[in-house]
């Protein structure tokens, strides 16, 4: 359900976001995916890397406007004589002098751009920046975000496409279902291409890319089960997901770059350029978070909706794979993946139908909940459902059973205070880790932690529970609201609870405490 324009004045304190925002088109709307006219380049320049450019083709384009291709490097011939990392180093050493060539060009061009004696390379760069009225532009084009490389991913797209016939017809029931419109369902062709056991550096899962935070407000994840995974599941809870960000911004474009750069983002970015229009908000909004990827998600997202209602014209005839026959079984009781085994066929099978599954369920570790939708070969239902039935009742649980577990010590971490925290003895504890002394314990030490009771047990009690329990190692690329918004924290307080005096300044490798709520 929309809010009222009022209600947006009011939530967000910020009458021109309500002003632009509450005419929105609804739902239904025959074309909502409009296409503002100064991101139409965008869109083409994404129609050529998905369609045109293999994984050994590396594009030297401009930022602002990526259709402006500066150059093509191929790695064809490489590619068949090259190791993997020798070709590696090779691509990393061909881009990076390739785009200090073109700014070395731009820099030239801006120095004297009517000069008569430019090489033909030259005038053809020169021609590339025509349409941009400002003196400086070839200063500005030779920025050092402005140049950039981009891989062809022609290979992986058709693999995405393969892939998607598995699950698009049930994918767009469930959109439908869900008052969403169902052409989004295409978006995994840009996040994954379609794998369900994809993840990304920043610890991105699933078909639809749900970072941990967000994955929790609409799925199960924990040691047993990640639903993120799971192809069906994750894909309602992305059409809830993207319901809300268009109930919450209004138009469909908006909605769909909030999916990448969330939608308080994008409420700040409207507030900031003071509009819906996002090819204006692309070539105005300032923002460190609002990258090339937030700018662009959108615009992809188009480049693959169009490739994929006309695949054939861009890739010629292919043969895709068949919608997968699957029957589900919702669990009525935890069980162990061990005791569910003979009613399940083929374990090999099992475990591609069920990817949510984790590592310590098939482990032991961990038992299925109750309520999880157990995935099997078309018309299997029937049979597990018998097979399940006649399990003992020893098998079946009204709650998780606490199994060993492992604990990490950390500092201040006393054997009385694990032991409380997990609520059992402490001479338990001992006898399962062989401590000859409880007293002698260090940071880092894994203990195993006997189980007793069921997990509910097992909670940390308020008593116990640490202001930090949760570290995270600053990698590559990284930015502190980037962080925050990964575990739902604010910039503020993780640099209060990291004592950093400037919030700009973390590095590669570093460690963060991350509060407690």
């Amino acid at each position: 359900m929309l809010l009222r324009c009022g209600e947006f004045g009011r939530i967000l304190g910020a009458a021109v976001f309500a002003a632009v925002v509450c005419c929105g088109p609804a739902v239904g709307d025959a074309d909502p995916f409009v296409t503002p006219p100064s991101l139409v380049g965008h869109v083409d320049f994404w129609k050529q890397i998905f369609s045109t450019y293999s994984r050994d083709q590396i594009v030297i384009h401009d930022t602002e406007n990526p259709s402006r291709i500066y150059s093509i490097l191929d790695f064809s011939a490489q590619a068949k004589s090259l190791s993997e990392g020798a070709l590696r180093k090779e691509v990393r050493r061909a881009e990076k002098a390739e785009k200090a060539r073109i700014r070395g060009v731009l820099e030239k061009l801006q120095r004297n751009p009517d000069s008569s004696r430019l090489s033909v390379e030259e005038m053809r760069i020169r021609s590339l920046l025509q349409d941009d009225p400002r003196p400086d532009r070839y200063r500005l084009a030779a920025g050092e975000k402005r140049v950039r490389s981009q891989r062809g991913v022609r290979e992986r797209f058709m693999q995405g496409l393969r892939r998607s016939r598995r699950y698009i017809r049930r994918m767009e029931e469930v959109f439908r279902s869900e008052g969403v419109p169902v052409g989004l369902t295409r978006l995994p062709l840009v996040e994954s291409s379609f794998n369900t056991h994809a993840y990304s550096k920043v610890g991105a899962a699933g078909m639809w890319q749900f970072m941990p935070a967000t994955g929790r407000k609409f799925l199960r994840i924990d040691g047993g089960v990640d639903e993120r995974l799971d192809p069906m599941v994750s894909t309602r809870a992305a059409a809830r997901f993207l319901r809300q960000n268009y109930e919450r911004l209004g138009h469909w474009p908006l909605a769909i770059t909030a999916y990448n750069h969330g939608p308080a983002g994008m409420e700040r970015a409207v507030r900031s350029v003071g509009t819906v229009d996002l090819g204006k908000i692309v070539a105005e909004y300032e923002s460190r978070t609002f990258g090339f990827a937030s700018k662009n998600f959108y615009t992809e997202f188009l480049a693959a909706l169009e490739i994929d209602s006309d695949y054939e014209s861009y890739f010629g005839p292919m043969a895709l794979d068949s919608e997968e026959d699957a029957d589900e079984v919702e669990l009525a009781h935890f069980v162990s993946v061990r005791s569910i085994g003979p009613c399940v066929g083929s374990l090999d099978d099992w475990k591609s139908l069920n990817p949510a599954v984790r590592p310590a369920a098939f482990q032991g570790k961990r038992w299925l909940p109750r309520g999880y939708r157990v995935r099997l070969r078309g018309g299997e239902g029937p049979e597990f459902r018998r097979c399940y039935d006649g399990l003992p009742s020893s098998a079946k649980r009204a709650s998780h059973p606490v199994l060993e577990r492992v604990h990490r010590v950390r500092s201040g971490e006393t054997l009385l205070k694990i032991a409380r925290r997990y609520r059992v003895s402490m001479e338990s504890i001992r006898r399962a880790n062989r401590l000859r002394n409880r007293n002698l314990i260090r940071i880092g030490q894994k203990l195993k932690i006997p189980g007793a009771g069921v997990v509910a047990a097992s909670a940390p009690t308020r008593k116990a529970a640490a202001p930090h329990r949760v570290t995270h190692r600053v990698t590559r690329g990284q930015t502190l609201a980037q962080i925050g918004r990964r575990y739902g924290r604010s910039v503020e307080s993780l640099r209060r609870a990291n004592g950093l005096r400037d919030a700009n300044r973390i590095r590669v490798g570093q460690r963060l405490r991350i509060p407690a709520r």
